[in-house]
């Protein structure tokens, strides 16, 4: 009765420290996300939040009325929306008048998306000045059906996964938020 008291004792450590490291490192991560941004906020260049990054800050996305606020990275896919939000590449940013498309899994950065409401500001900081949205509205997308069309209307789109509860990852289903510019602050 004793060894095994032992071993459960020896194994919930080992799971804590497990669980603790994890929780280490996703802070360590973010503090290196806001560094490498206010890095290139202050000279204008590419800085990877670490040396074998395969992306970089390229905006900061803010939700005023829910009190949040986002690095995004360069690049929706890999490892980038592990740690943020990710800028699809091909889509405008700053003063390219092309729409914005910015990704985020739906279950860590983006799950706040169901709460937002039209008229609702969002903010985007990028390193050509800063731009304000108001949300016009959201809706589900079948990705199997429907592509996100870069027009030139400046405005912003915030895509993630749909339902928001599911049980498995991946499904076809987009959610889909439009912002429309307000104006340049």
């Amino acid at each position: 009765m004793r060894a095994l008291s032992l071993l459960c004792l020896v194994a919930g450590l080992g799971f804590g420290l497990a669980g603790g490291w994890i929780q280490s490192k996703a802070l360590l991560a973010q503090w290196l996300l806001e560094r490498a941004w206010s890095l290139s906020l202050a000279d204008g260049r590419d800085h990877r939040p670490w040396p074998w990054a395969d992306h970089w800050p390229v905006a900061r996305l803010s939700f005023p009325a829910q009190g949040r606020s986002f690095i995004v990275l360069e690049g929706d896919q890999g490892h980038a929306l592990a740690f943020a939000p990710g800028h699809q590449v091909q889509s405008g940013l700053g003063a390219d008048p092309r729409r914005i498309i910015i990704s985020g899994h739906r279950d860590t950065h983006f799950r706040l998306l169901r709460q937002l409401e039209p008229g609702e500001p969002v903010q985007l900081q990028t390193r050509q000045g800063d731009y304000r949205f108001a949300v016009e509205g959201s809706q589900v997308l079948d990705s199997r059906q429907h592509r996100l069309v870069l027009h030139e209307d400046r405005r912003l789109q915030l895509v993630t996964c749909w339902p928001f509860d599911a049980l498995n990852s991946g499904g076809p289903l987009r959610y889909l938020v439009s912002a429309v510019p307000v104006l340049n602050i």
